[in-house]
């Protein structure tokens, strides 16, 4: 069992149903799209949705740290910091389709320990906290069983040129694009066996570690190192355990 308070727990799942309420508002309204600087699009949505969380956060945790995607970072070397990615799928969000997802991780002492993808329309919801088995809409999930990538089906945001994925997408039996973190709950849930994603930031992923291996899978980095700040953000994730070894080695092998 995992040493997390339930307190700690159950302030995620407020945190998670407050920023539903701010999503569900603003999901399928014609609401204007600014572009970052990394050409990305971003919405009152995004921006709501964190200020949400933070005020309860604020509210109850003043003293552990935040690392948000649209208000920045305070006090990362706190003993615990929340990491939060308000809206991830921001392009699905704004094209109506409900694959978007909020994610609230939670680090201790850089350590990833509770993980929660919530997709508000839908009504699914992962929670993931380490040493206890994730859930979805709180029955248990595990990840299926697939060692061979000739059999795996094979998720991704989009494309990208780097040899590690070309040399899965080639190998995997099928391919689907987009779903961004909803996928990697699907992964958890066990209808999807394979993640390669390129580049991703702590609030991507900070809350998918607790939720894939809480349901059986694994989650690192392309050379096998645990994901924790500072890291290249370069990410790959299967249900299997014996797959993801042997993506490793191919990767490892076509170095």
């Amino acid at each position: 069992m995992s040493n997390l308070p339930d307190s700690l727990i159950d302030l995620a799942l407020r945190c998670a149903d407050a920023a539903g309420a701010v999503a569900r508002r603003h999901y399928r309204t014609p609401v204007a799209v600014d572009v970052k600087a990394d050409a990305s699009p971003v919405t009152i949505a995004d921006r709501e949705v964190e200020s949400a969380i933070r005020a309860i956060l604020a509210a109850e945790r003043p003293g552990d740290g935040i690392l948000g995607e649209e208000h920045g970072s305070q006090d990362l070397n706190a003993e615990y910091v929340w990491v939060i990615d308000p809206i991830d799928g921001t392009k699905s969000f704004i094209t109506g389709r409900p694959l978007f997802t909020t994610l609230i991780g939670l680090l201790h002492r850089g350590v990833p320990v509770l993980g929660i993808i919530d997709q508000p329309v839908v009504g699914d919801r992962w929670l993931g906290v380490a040493g206890r088995a994730t859930t979805l809409n709180g029955k248990p999930v595990k990840t299926r069983p697939c060692a061979d990538i000739a059999l795996a089906t094979q998720a991704a945001t989009m494309p990208f040129h780097q040899v590690e994925f070309a040399i899965t997408q080639a190998s995997s039996r099928y391919m689907v694009w987009g779903g961004d973190a909803y996928a990697f709950g699907l992964l958890a849930a066990g209808f999807i066996d394979l993640m390669v994603e390129a580049g991703l930031q702590p609030y991507d992923w900070a809350a998918l570690v607790a939720v894939i291996e809480g349901a059986g899978g694994v989650i690192t980095d392309w050379n096998g190192q645990p994901l924790r700040l500072g890291c290249d953000g370069n990410v790959a994730a299967a249900g299997d355990p014996a797959l993801h070894a042997h993506v490793l080695a191919m990767f490892k092998e076509r170095r």
